[in-house]
């Protein structure tokens, strides 16, 4: 239980650590579309929505540790295809390139933080 507690609470942390690298130091503008027109994005939205990955990732492994006969292997190929499709956000949303970069370098961290971490503490 406390590996799952502290993989989840890693994941924003990490995510947390890129934004803080590249908006206030780097001093990259991090704006995404979301909806009618383009918004910056912030720490509270980096961390909720890393947050809220961690915890459906959690949920998941949950559910397939008592369901399925190899949950860590399942929850791997999931997890990973999940990471996949989850790319195409800052691909498609990010305003400008660096603000691409940085987003997709968020989602890559929050999942090497979560698949290894998630993995591991399965039965």
């Amino acid at each position: 239980m406390r590996r799952l507690l502290l993989t989840v609470i890693g994941a924003p942390a990490a995510a947390l650590a890129v934004w803080a690298l590249a908006v206030p130091l780097a001093g990259i503008t991090l704006t995404a579309r979301m909806g009618a027109a383009p918004q910056p994005v912030g720490p509270v939205l980096v961390i909720v929505a890393s947050l809220v990955a961690g915890l459906a990732g959690w949920a998941l492994l949950a559910v397939l540790e008592r369901r399925a006969t190899r949950p860590g292997r399942n929850w791997t190929i999931i997890a990973l295809v999940v990471l996949v499709l989850s790319l195409s956000g800052p691909l498609t949303s990010a305003v400008g390139a660096a603000a691409t970069v940085v987003l997709l370098l968020m989602h890559l961290v929050v999942g090497a933080v979560l698949i290894p971490g998630l993995v591991r503490a399965a039965t």
